[in-house]
Order: structure tokens, then C-alpha cells, then sequence
């Protein structure tokens, strides 16, 4: 059964938008990966679109949405990211909070650490989880690469 993971930041539209991405990119159909937002803003940053086009994924498909949408039933991790106890109990096996920087007024290598950041947390949450991870998905190279 694949693990079942949860992004939520409070507007759902840049953290756990990318965090939601890169368990994508990284897992694919290995695991469901879903976000939402405590009090979401309704659309995805269009900033957070364009740093995630720079390493190959849209997120302009996603929608920025509350948690009464995203998929019912038990979580294997819920992350958040931001919100931490503001945030709503899902049902969840495992709760982590993850104290990612809100990149929305940053400039735009800051913005840029920021998604790096979010991806090396998802590749280790992914490792810790044994979900192997795509060949070639390893994402944008690490600052000084």
C-alpha cells in the first residue's frame, strides 16, 4: 500500500503547494500526496508556478483549496507547514511541522531556497519512509553545485 501524505501551510498556496509537487516528482504514483490550507487564499502563487516550472513540474494544475478537500480517511503523515497547531487534526498515523520559511515577499533566491529547502525535506521524508524516489528527480542542484 503506497504512504498516504498530507502538506498543509495556511493559504495552501506555495509551501505545501511545492511540497505537494516534489512528493510527485520524486515518488510518483508511490505515493498519494494531497495539500491544503487551514484558511486557503484559493490560487496557487504564481511565483511558486514559476520556481517549480524552472526544475520540470506545473503546479498550475493544482488548486489551492481547504482541507475539507482534500481525500477523506487516514493520513500516514500529515506535514505542516507554518500553521502547526493552527491547523485543523486530520487523522493522521504521524504529525510533523516542518518550519519552512514563508517565501511569498522573498526575492527571488530566497524564494528559490526556500523550494530547495521544501525539496530535501520531501526526498528525506520519502527516504525515511522507503518510498523509492525517480531516477533523475534529484530536482534543482544544491547551492555552490
Amino acid at each position: 500500500m503506497r504512504p498516504r501524505l498530507l502538506f498543509i501551510c495556511v493559504e495552501n498556496s506555495c509551501r505545501s503547494q511545492m511540497a505537494e509537487a516534489f512528493a510527485r516528482m520524486l515518488a510518483g504514483d508511490r505515493v498519494e500526496a494531497s495539500s491544503g490550507g487551514s484558511s486557503p487564499s484559493g490560487v496557487v502563487n504564481a511565483r511558486a508556478i514559476e520556481v517549480m516550472a524552472e526544475v520540470g513540474y506545473d503546479p498550475g494544475v493544482h488548486r489551492s483549496e481547504g482541507l475539507d478537500g482534500v481525500p477523506p480517511g487516514l493520513f500516514d503523515t500529515v506535514v505542516t507547514m507554518g500553521c502547526a497547531d493552527a491547523c485543523p487534526h486530520v487523522p493522521a498515523r504521524r504529525r510533523v511541522d516542518w518550519q519552512v520559511r514563508d517565501p511569498t515577499d522573498l526575492p527571488g533566491e530566497e524564494f528559490r531556497a526556500v523550494r530547495d529547502d521544501i525539496r530535501r525535506r520531501v526526498a528525506a521524508l520519502l527516504a525515511e519512509l522507503g518510498v523509492d524516489q525517480r531516477a533523475g528527480a534529484e530536482g534543482p542542484p544544491e547551492a555552490g553545485a
